[in-house]
This record gives structure tokens, sequence and C-alpha cells, in this order.
């Protein structure tokens, strides 16, 4: 499988967007960055919006990424720089499972996408949003992806199988 240089990864929250992330970083050699650790500052502080959307044009000057994360206020400004954009289009429940399982493996940790200082944590409003996800959040989504990235190879993946195999085909072509 071919894939672009500048590869935007988009889903639910417990979609596993970063893991995928790292995994197509280790496998291109293309830097991964995880919005995350970007957006968050210790203690969970968001960063001010009037900030956020110059972070982001800031790591979008690069000719190859491979970024992870969905902040809706500043797709506009993503998808029409990417050339590939995957999307975890998972079930909510096995996203939320995920959530679930991800802040019991890292009760009192930081997980190494998230900024330093920001332990991991879930609240109602973040099980809420991953729960409704599909209703409210994934016709946003779509919307956007056909508004501003028409011309990106868009890869929509309705399970981890789906996802492993292509894996399996990047890896294939890295060492083929």
């Amino acid at each position: 499988m071919k894939i672009g240089q500048r590869i935007l990864i988009i889903g639910s929250g417990g979609a596993g967007k970063s893991t995928l992330a790292r995994r197509l970083g280790e496998l291109t050699g293309i830097p991964v960055i995880h919005l995350d650790a970007h957006y968050w500052l210790p203690g969970w502080v968001v960063t001010p919006k009037e900030e956020w959307a110059g972070k982001v044009d800031a790591l979008l000057q690069g000719d190859r990424w491979i970024m992870d994360g969905n902040f809706g206020s500043t797709l506009k400004q993503r998808l029409p720089r990417a050339d590939t954009v995957i999307y975890l289009d998972y079930p909510s429940w096995l996203c939320l499972y995920r959530v679930l399982r991800r802040r019991v493996q890292y009760h009192g940790r930081t997980r190494p996408d998230i900024g330093p200082g920001c332990p991991e944590s879930i609240d109602a409003e973040f099980i809420q949003w991953v729960i409704n996800f599909p209703r409210n959040t994934r016709p946003k989504l779509l919307k956007l992806l056909d508004e501003h990235a028409q011309h990106a190879q868009i890869i929509m993946h309705k399970s981890p199988a789906e996802t492993r195999r292509m894996l399996e085909m990047v890896a294939e072509n890295a060492h083929g």
C-alpha cells in the first residue's frame, strides 16, 4: 500500500490514533506529531485558542509528518496540507472499551503521546463524547473531508483488522 508523506489520522477517542501514528512512523521513518502533546499544558490546561492555530500552522510546515488527533477547530487548517487521511471509524463500544483500558494501563502516569504533567484521567464528559461520536462528530468529520480533502487519499477503516492489514502492506513496501 502506498501512503503519502503528510498523513492525518483522525477518529474517536480510544480508536488507536496515537498507536497507529507511532507504528506508521516506525515503518516509514516519517516524523510523528501527537497533537495532544502540543495542545495540553501541564495539569491538563488547554493551549489558549489564539495560540493554538499558530502552533498548528508551525507543525504543518514540514514536508513529511504523521499527525494524529481530531481537534475539529483546526481540521480546516490541516486537511489541505495532508496528502493522506486515515479515519479510524470504529464502533463506539470498542473505542469506549479502549479508553477504559487505557485509563487502567496508565493510572497515575502520563501517556507517551500527551504532554508532560498530564496524568491519565477520564471524566463523564469524555465518555459521553466517545459514546456519541458516531452520531455527533462523525457527520461533521465526513463533511470536512468532503469539503477540504478532495485532493487527498482517504483511507477509512471500520475495524482494527483493516488497520492491521494496512500496516502489513506498508511494512511489506518498506522492506521489499
